[in-house]
């Protein structure tokens, strides 16, 4: 990767006298290039729309009035994001970080207590055995282990999930031992046990046992309830019965359950524990839960009452350790006296496993999870990605100088607890805090914890906490942190995009929105990053107009863009190569691969004419009281005939969904305006006015191969489903019979 052979001089940060250097910074060699080609494109968009505004000037008829309008009002849409990107492209960085480092400057019983938050929901999309692997993976961490203390928050309130952990607590004892005595680095059993084959009796033992809890945990799964036969000993019973009543109630009181204890809990070899903690906490349809942020803050304020650990790790429920140092580097930045003060979380980057090789969804999100944070880091620091973030838990309470106070002490970031985590005080204020009404005409979700009135909470509560001045740092060391499991299926990987469109979009048009309040609090180029992803389902205006509008022009025979032999046909041609090999060149140096690339910009073009279009559709109808929407958790779940395809790279549609039909719409428009063109140059027209139209047809057919095979040739149950394959061709001629009407 460029960003670790290139560079200026390292920034070393130092501690103690300057001698110990705990971590570097360098910015990337291509900023100089980036700044001044941003000069040149910057003339050729003004150059356009100049071009549009003078056609449109002199447009003589209605239609070539609209059809200019349409082209300017997308391309200024293009410009806006293209403006935005560049903040990206300013300063971008790269750091290193020096952990060895670490001993030099403080003991290991020195080390801060680390509370790590992870959030389920649903356990037949989010199956425990998945959701067990990642609390194991960060119990495992090479840290010392009194320190750590695991919350799992079961939005689902579900028995299944809390016989999981059960069966988790009592297979830790032998997995983190073996872990550290033989210095894995693949602390999740799951993946441990898939990438080594080891024969030695230990490795097969542990290997025994953990098949063991996996097949108890999926049995009872499968049958949907917990049995006496898998209850073996007196303190799950005991367990079970007092909350028995609660998991089969849809409006349930908080459950928390202790599953170990630091204090008391030892692992085979004698030592201690990891705290380990079950909460579910109280809902009812009364009351706003506000989905995960809301999960967020309860764990916020019930490791509060119990540890209240300075640094807390927030985890997605699928995001297993790949690293035990990952809190070690964190600490570079985190115990360094010079960060520290205005330093509110360190963001990792999302990194998943099991892609397919073309990354046929764009899972890997290179852009969004490395290309972009780089760029963030160079200005005052990453968004926030909602998961593998380790945050200063005094981040939540205020700004650096100011503390926002919560209502009882106990909850304060500064709160020494003195008492057992098992203690009935603890417990009961631990209960009292998970309440529903709890949060009512208090400060949480504005002021203090994680931030209400968005899906996408986690781009809220990072903008707002560098709105309130703190910062934020990038790590994103050559060993991936963390790995995640992606979405197999086309219609996951929209409804995913869709969430996401409607989280931001509800963020983009608050009062604090990035474009306004943003570039007010934290200047124009951090305000203008933030408002790329706050407007990101603004995508769907340009993507869906060139899907759309030249093709059906072409197909009534008026030609809407310059010719070949016009000067400014050379200014298209140039703002279209340059765009997409700047874009190819951020791509290839962060690592990408060019089949990826082309997944990349395909899937951009696929989301735009989908979920960006329901999702702002969808947001639009809320901002306007017309309906409301809600959160779907994105499947984890792997069906193996899925799996199969989607490791060959064969797109999975299958279902019907208003997303693909909107799809498939453009993939038959596109098609027959292609062949339209042809027949056209056949018959000896001229190429030179068809070319551009020709050209972005052609475009469009060839990204949409996966459809064309889906709806005519596949036999499997991935293809298109023939529902919607009929009212996309309905819906087709329809626009065409219209756009007839239009442009005579």
């Amino acid at each position: 990767m460029e960003a670790r052979q290139q560079g200026g001089s390292a920034i070393q940060a130092t501690s103690r006298g300057g001698h110990t250097s705990l971590h570097t910074v360098k910015p990337l060699g291509r900023t100089l290039f980036n700044r001044v080609f941003a000069t040149i494109y910057a003339f050729s968009i003004l150059a356009l729309l100049f071009y549009h505004a003078k056609t449109l000037f002199y447009s003589t008829t209605l239609v070539s009035f609209s059809v200019t309008l349409a082209l300017l009002i997308s391309d200024l849409v293009l410009a806006f994001f293209w403006v935005s990107t560049q903040t990206f492209r300013m300063f971008p960085v790269y750091r290193k970080q020096f952990p060895e480092n670490l001993k030099k400057i403080m003991e290991r019983s020195d080390f801060p207590a680390l509370d790590v938050f992870i959030c389920t929901a649903d356990p037949y999309k989010e199956p425990p055995i998945s959701v067990v692997n990642t609390a194991l993976s960060v119990m495992a961490y090479d840290y010392p282990t009194e320190k750590i203390s695991v919350y799992v928050s079961d939005d689902g309130g579900s028995a299944l999930t809390l016989f999981a952990f059960m069966e988790a607590s009592k297979f830790a004892t032998h997995w983190l031992p073996f872990c550290k005595k033989n210095n894995i680095l693949e602390r999740s059993p799951e993946a441990y046990f898939e990438l080594n084959h080891s024969c030695t009796s230990e490795a097969v033992n542990i290997k025994m046992i953990y098949e063991s809890m996996k097949v108890k945990v999926e049995r009872v799964l499968e049958r949907g309830k917990v049995d006496d036969e898998n209850i073996t000993s007196g303190q799950e019973r005991e367990a079970f019965d007092k909350w028995a009543d609660s998991f089969t109630r849809q409006d349930h009181p908080a459950v928390i359950q202790v599953l170990l204890d630091a204090t008391k809990d030892k692992d085979i070899a004698g030592y201690s524990m990891p705290n380990l903690i079950y909460v579910s906490r109280e809902k009812n349809k009364a009351s706003p839960h506000h989905f995960k942020a809301g999960a967020l803050n309860a764990l916020l304020r019930v490791s509060g009452c119990m540890t209240n650990a300075p640094i807390i790790l927030t985890l997605d429920c699928d995001s297993c350790s790949n690293d035990p140092e990952t809190p070690l580097r964190a600490m570079c930045y985190l115990g360094d006296p010079e960060t520290r003060p205005q330093l509110a979380y360190v963001q990792f980057p999302q990194i998943f496993r099991g892609i397919n090789k073309s990354d046929i969804y764009n899972a890997e999100f290179k852009r969004l999870y490395q290309i972009n944070v780089m760029g963030f880091d160079g200005l005052s620091g990453p968004n926030y990605l909602g998961t593998g973030c380790f945050f200063q838990r005094r981040a939540f309470y205020g700004s650096p100088s100011s503390l926002a106070s919560p209502e009882i002490p106990e909850l304060a970031p500064d709160y020494i607890v003195d008492k057992p985590i098992q203690s009935q005080s603890v417990l009961a204020l631990a209960h009292q805090v998970t309440s529903c009404t709890y949060e009512s005409r208090s400060n949480w979700g504005s002021k203090i914890g994680f931030r209400y009135g968005s899906l996408s909470e986690d781009y809220h509560t990072g903008f707002r906490m560098q709105c309130e001045g703190w910062k934020s740092i990038f790590c994103d060391p050559d060993r991936p942190a963390f790995l995640g499991d992606v979405p197999i299926t086309l219609n996951d990987a929209l409804n995913q995009q869709k969430r996401w469109s409607i989280g931001l979009l509800e963020v983009g048009f608050s009062k604090y929105s990035p474009a306004t309040f943003g570039v007010k609090a934290i200047g124009l180029l951090m305000g203008l990053a933030y408002a790329q992803s706050a407007f990101w389902a603004m995508w769907s205006i340009p993507i869906t107009t060139y899907a759309f509008l030249p093709q059906l022009a072409l197909l009534n025979k008026v030609y809407i863009f310059p010719k070949v032999s016009e000067p400014w046909f050379f200014l298209y041609a140039f703002l279209f190569l340059g765009a997409y090999g700047q874009d190819f060149l951020d791509f290839i140096l962060a690592g990408g691969s060019i089949q990826r690339w082309w997944s990349d910009q395909r899937f951009w073009i696929i989301r735009g004419i989908s979920s960006y279009v329901f999702g702002s559709v969808e947001f639009f109808l809320k901002f306007l009281g017309i309906s409301s929407f809600g959160f779907n958790v994105t499947s984890k779940v792997v069906d193996n005939e899925q799996s199969k395809r989607y490791g060959q790279g064969i797109f999975e549609f299958g279902v019907n969904s208003p997303m693909f039909v909107t799809l498939t719409m453009a993939a038959i428009i596109n098609l027959i305006s292609f062949s339209q063109g042809l027949v056209e140059v056949f018959r000896g027209n001229n190429l030179e006015g068809l070319f551009v139209q020709m050209f972005i047809s052609g475009f469009a057919v060839v990204n949409s191969w996966p459809i064309y095979e889906a709806i005519a040739w596949r036999k499997d149950k991935g293809k298109m489903p023939i529902k919607t394959s009929i009212i996309a061709t309905l819906l087709a001629g329809t626009l065409y019979t219209a756009s007839c009407f239009v442009f005579m």
